[in-house]
């Protein structure tokens, strides 16, 4: 299982907001996303992302592609899912 963990990035890094993670991605990235699909980025698990879009989220956050996508073996999930 691949899980998103933007918000919880974010989070670690005290943005709490759509619009503070669009602020932050034109500073530091000169990357333009809309609301909507910052919102779809925060609250659902993207089914493929732009590798514009990873690599702006990566420098914006000072973040690598692991930190935003976490690997769960099956076997562990349901395990897990299980206790």
């Amino acid at each position: 299982m691949i899980r998103w963990m933007l918000r919880h990035v974010m989070a670690e890094r005290g943005i709490w907001t759509g619009a503070a993670l669009a602020r932050l991605l034109l500073e530091k990235s000169d990357y333009r996303l809309s609301a909507p699909s910052i919102s779809a980025l925060i609250n659902e698990q993207p089914k493929q992302v732009k590798a514009e879009t990873l690599d702006a989220l990566c420098t914006a956050l000072a973040c690598t592609p692991g930190d935003l996508w976490v690997f769960t073996p099956q076997v562990e999930a349901k395990e897990a899912n299980q206790r």
